[in-house]
């Protein structure tokens, strides 16, 4: 775009061409994604608004074998070892962790729980009912998904809706949809506004809440003066949380922009099959992705989370007869491959799923570039070496470069440092305010500055 017709365009959004097509109406018609609403390498708006970034996060149970995972070239062009040799589509989106630990300082090892607690809070729980602080993903959604419809979007492909690795508080878990239909549902069905429909027509319903909502504001703000201040400051967070809410409705009262990459969704006939059985969970994925993907797409959240299996993963091979749970403590180590060949075999699907959900990402075209170059994701497991469900040395991933703030292509050794630097990382890359994250060994102001750009 020449400097001359950025000028042109710098009194007009997207929303103003709208407006004065119409004079401010409550029915309008919307324009598509054009290029000259973006700026001359298509990551931003021609008036200088970022596109959005997205957070997720994606999980696999059960770790992996060292010997057949960690790559032995540090740095870009890192080799992939048989079991993530699948990965090969993708190695330039993805950055592999190795080497990092998770910490439990004085706590047990609690097993398929210490691992992924300490990933996504920072803290190791003192015992299996403990949870520490919040997930990172909720803490990111106050700040991405401050307005979104849904603040987080969570799935699971193993069948069973408690495979979920997000929560608030400990009586406070987000909830995993494993249902296709129902998370179409959920999304795409009542309630849902195409933001490239040519009309728009504002939901009864949420008028009808939000007159409630400024209601409770009225009294919220009435309320403030007539206490003292350590409930004034109660009050506060509520009224915060309350006004987070009103711009929540507020904005699904708008037209939405129109939106490109947004494309319309067919609605899936019917779930898979019962069961979790590897070609079934696969199949449960894959529909999950590509409903969760268009969902980022049309911009009805900005954060998300994913699981492929759980972290006593249960999931099932035809024609063997121990789950891969049960196969992770009974199975034999090969003396001539060195590890359990089975195990490493569901390590293998998993990391299938991994290459599937990190492409489908990328086949989305947004401004410049892909959906995924607008995204961060950081997949974890709950256990570096499977056999003993080891601490030390615990894997992991990020996909995407956020919006140009992370390099890809990287595999970082991370010298047995806390594998909480990828939390801290993540939420700095995605602009919350903080200096430090995690507690005692896990408490880090380190971020993995190997990937930042």
């Amino acid at each position: 775009m020449s400097t001359k017709g950025t000028r042109k365009l710098e009194r007009w959004s997207r929303r103003r061409v709208l407006r004065g097509m119409l004079g401010g109406g409550a029915v309008t018609i919307g324009l598509p994604l054009l290029n000259c609403f973006l700026n001359e390498s298509g990551t931003a708006y021609a008036s200088g608004n970022e596109l959005p970034l997205r957070f997720g996060t994606w999980f696999w149970g059960l770790g992996m074998a060292s010997q057949v995972f960690v790559p032995k070239k540090v740095g870009a062009g890192f080799d992939l070892p048989e079991e993530i040799a699948v990965l090969e589509g993708v190695r330039d989106d993805i950055n592999v962790f190795t080497n990092f630990n998770a910490f439990r300082d004085s706590s047990p090892n609690l097993c398929h729980y210490t691992g992924w607690v300490v990933m996504r809070t920072g803290q190791a729980p003192a015992n299996g009912d403990d949870r520490p602080g919040e997930t990172l993903d909720v803490t990111i959604a106050r700040t991405l998904s401050r307005t979104s419809r849904f603040r987080t979007l969570t799935a699971t492909a193993t069948g069973d809706v408690r495979t979920s690795y997000s929560y608030e508080n400990a009586n406070s878990p987000n909830v995993a949809e494993p249902s296709p239909v129902n998370f179409y549902q959920r999304v795409f069905g009542q309630g849902y506004q195409d933001p490239n429909a040519p009309t728009f027509t504002p939901d009864p319903e949420i008028m009808v809440r939000k007159s409630v909502l400024s209601g409770v504001l009225d009294e919220t703000r009435a309320l403030m003066g007539a206490v003292g201040a350590d409930d004034r400051a109660r009050l506060e967070q509520y009224f915060t949380s309350l006004r987070d809410l009103e711009r929540q409705f507020e904005r699904q009262l708008t037209k939405p922009e129109p939106i490109a990459s947004c494309r319309p969704v067919t609605p899936p006939a019917e779930d898979p099959k019962n069961g979790i059985d590897s070609d079934t969970v696969a199949e449960r994925h894959r529909m999950l992705t590509d409903l969760m993907v268009m969902a980022l797409a049309c911009d009805q959240t900005r954060v998300f989370n994913m699981a492929y299996s759980a972290a006593f993963a249960s999931t099932i091979k035809a024609g063997y007869e121990k789950p891969h749970h049960t196969t992770t403590h009974e199975e034999a180590v090969d003396q001539g491959l060195g590890y359990q060949p089975v195990a490493s075999w569901f390590t293998r699907q998993a990391m299938e799923g991994w290459a599937y959900f990190v492409d489908a990402f990328r086949k989305v075209p947004e401004g410049g570039g892909t959906l995924l170059d607008n995204t961060l994701i950081l997949a974890t497991t709950d256990c570096a070496w499977a056999r003993v469900h080891s601490l030390d040395g615990i894997p992991f991933f990020t996909a995407g470069r956020a919006g140009g703030r992370v390099k890809t292509g990287l595999h970082v050794d991370g010298a047995a440092s806390t594998a909480a630097r990828a939390g801290y990382t993540a939420l700095k890359v995605c602009g919350v305010d903080m200096n430090a994250w995690g507690t005692k060994s896990n408490g880090t102001s380190r971020e993995i500055g190997e990937i930042l750009a």
